[in-house]
């Protein structure tokens, strides 16, 4: 059986995750070709698969490749890939499901919600290398249940929450991530049951109570 037909496993997908992520910092890859690249990476099920996001960036040594040089892949083989100058496909774009709800988007910074902003009932994230936290505990709820859709690579994500608040992380997929939640899951019994859906990939969600609270509790 020749090299490029043998399985992969997820440490040698999350190896190639971390080769991408380097070749972001160098300016070799747009976020939007990371993207692709990484959906395709996690959706391998051989070398060859495997292989074909590397092939083009400088100086990577292929999955499974000692010293050897590898050809490109065909044509007929060859992921659309769209060059950094053109956009990449996103929310608000052609050619991408448009959300229903707010937006809340992230690519390589820092991401805040806090005090007393408006949540509605539906809350969308997409966020890339961020650290992001969204703070319930003084926001306005158009609902009691709000439903977040969580996009998400390599970032890392915090959801603070009243005392009496509850909150859902069951379908929330990790890919090489985790998902911890330190609050009650439900039912529903305070001013807000946050249910969070989505995928994180190289990152992880936690959802806490504010700072303070499980001292407060034991003092009452």
């Amino acid at each position: 059986m020749a090299a490029r037909d043998l399985r992969v496993s997820d440490a040698e997908r999350e190896h190639v995750g971390e080769m991408l992520q380097r070749a972001v910092g160098q300016g070799l890859l747009s976020l939007g070709e990371f993207t692709e690249r990484m959906d395709t990476a996690l959706a391998a099920k051989t070398r060859g698969e495997l292989n074909v996001v590397l092939y083009d960036l400088p100086g990577v040594q292929l999955v499974g490749d000692h010293g050897q040089t590898a050809a490109p892949p065909p044509a007929a083989a060859q992921p659309a890939y769209r060059s950094a100058g053109q956009p990449q496909p996103g929310y608000g774009q052609p050619g991408y499901p448009q959300p229903s709800g707010q937006v809340v988007r992230g690519r390589m910074s820092t991401v805040t919600r806090k005090g007393r902003w408006q949540v509605p009932p539906t809350l969308h994230l997409d966020s890339r290398m961020s650290q992001v936290t969204l703070d319930f505990s003084e926001a306005v709820m158009a609902t009691q249940v709000v439903e977040l859709t969580v996009d998400d690579y390599c970032s890392t994500i915090v959801l603070i929450v009243p005392s009496e608040a509850t909150v859902d992380l069951n379908a929330v997929d990790t890919v090489a991530g985790s998902a911890n939640n330190k609050v009650r899951t439900g039912p529903p019994m305070g001013p807000l049951h946050l249910v969070v859906r989505g995928r994180v990939r190289f990152g992880s969600i936690t959802a806490k109570h504010p700072f303070g609270t499980s001292f407060r509790r034991m003092l009452s």
